[in-house]
């Protein structure tokens, strides 16, 4: 709904670009203004400020973990091939595979063993 706003306040000026977050025209934000705004907004939440590249890891390790398809994971970050994603989030995956058996082992115990085996 803002960037719809912004679309229509820059009229002829604006530039479709796709991207989600713009300058007021469209255009791509520069770099230094994006990362004064995320210091201004991280600590405006009292939160501590860290590189933006270490936030979009930890959302893509949060999203990993929560189960998230690899693929849409990927897309969510722009990479262009699945391969570029797991390689840097294979560890989260292993994480989620090794908690799903733990949780089957679990599950496995509760039930009785019957051996219909003779003797």
């Amino acid at each position: 709904m803002r960037q719809a706003a912004m679309r229509d306040k820059a009229g002829d000026q604006w530039v479709e670009t796709g991207y989600v977050f713009t300058a007021r025209t469209g255009r791509p934000i520069e770099p230094r203004k994006l990362y004064r705004s995320f210091t201004r907004v991280a600590k405006d939440a009292d939160l501590r400020v860290i590189r933006l590249h270490d936030a979009r890891h930890g959302c893509a390790t949060l999203l990993t973990a929560a189960g998230v398809a690899p693929r849409v994971v990927m897309e969510i970050l722009g990479h262009s091939q699945i391969a570029v994603t797991m390689n840097i989030y294979t560890h989260v995956v292993q994480d989620t595979q090794r908690e799903a058996v733990s949780h089957l082992d679990r599950m496995l115990k509760r039930r009785p063993v019957v051996n219909d085996r003779p003797g």
